[in-house]
């Protein structure tokens, strides 16, 4: 799918913490235009990656606010904004689209565990008529986190009832299984599906994916712009390899600390280490182990962030 609405490679920005945990929005912005210049195609912000669930609501009314106001195209912004109460998931998705945000990315409310796809339906339903359909509604499928997630039954329910405002899903399970039955279910009809894992973007985009949103682009965008430009060709696979190989490594440790971590050395910003709770920063034993995974895949990147 090449005429998808954030068809290509998206990152799942981290988010920028000053050392007493607030938001530094002005580093997260330096960091979306390094993204942007380097192969992603838009930026996925509030997400997992970016500790959306971390931040306050208002805190993160702040950074979309911030990032528009600091030069970053609201079209080119997908933010998170599902959340685990109903009235937080509207209010944040109808702000998105009062900046002019193309769509918002939601998560399924997690906290009550085995909802019913008749409860997800009502649920997303509420979203979507109390939100107006002024932006598109894509769904998070990260069932290893949420517990919670999107079948394909109930996602051509949601179809059906709100044509053209549910139009795609970012699937992290990492189960190329479950992604392809996406795409061989509703990508004809112009539902983008987008790969969570980085080892799954030339798959998916062979079998009708729009692309991929990822923690790991955050270091590996020019890579990952690389698959989805020849994912038809051969090189194709090899610059896959690559990219595989990439998630690889930023996952041998944990990934949060670790691409914030990567991306403080990448830009000779310490700065980028400060993380909130339960995160912690990596040990220097992890972080030795960190660089050299990282570094022997090749990829090369200057300290340019």
């Amino acid at each position: 799918m090449m005429d998808a609405l954030f068809g290509g490679v998206n990152a799942a920005v981290l988010t920028a913490m000053n050392a007493d945990l607030s938001v530094n929005i002005d580093r997260m912005v330096a960091h979306s235009r390094w993204l942007l210049a380097n192969g992603c195609s838009n930026l996925a912000i509030l997400g997992t990656t970016g500790e959306a669930n971390s931040l306050g609501i208002s805190e993160r009314i702040a950074v979309m606010e911030g990032m528009v106001a600091r030069g970053i195209s609201p079209a080119r912004l997908l933010p998170g904004t599902g959340t685990t109460a109903l009235t937080d998931t509207v209010l944040l998705t109808r702000r998105a689209a009062e900046l002019g945000c193309r769509g918002a990315l939601l998560l399924p409310p997690f906290y009550y565990k085995n909802p019913s796809d008749d409860g997800l339906f009502a649920y997303f339903s509420e979203v979507i008529q109390r939100t107006g359909g002024d932006i598109k509604i894509y769904l998070y499928h990260f069932p290893q986190q949420a517990v919670v997630g999107f079948s394909v039954a109930l996602i051509a329910r949601l179809l059906a009832a709100f044509p053209g405002v549910v139009k795609g899903i970012k699937d992290s399970s990492g189960d190329y299984s479950n992604s392809k039955s996406y795409a061989d279910n509703f990508a004809a009809d112009g539902f983008e599906v987008y790969a969570g894992d980085d080892s799954l973007l030339r798959s998916m985009m062979q079998v009708g994916g729009a692309g991929c949103i990822t923690a790991a682009a955050n270091v590996n965008c020019m890579i990952g712009a690389r698959v989805y430009a020849t994912w038809n060709l051969p090189e194709g696979a090899a610059a896959q390899e690559m990219l595989t190989a990439t998630r690889k490594a930023v996952t041998s440790v944990p990934l949060i600390p670790g691409l914030k971590a990567l991306v403080a050395r990448l830009s000779g910003d310490p700065g980028w280490s400060a993380i909130r709770p339960p995160h912690l920063p990596l040990s220097p034993a992890q972080q030795t182990a960190l660089f050299a995974a990282f570094d022997a895949c090749g990829l090369g990147l200057e300290r340019t962030v």
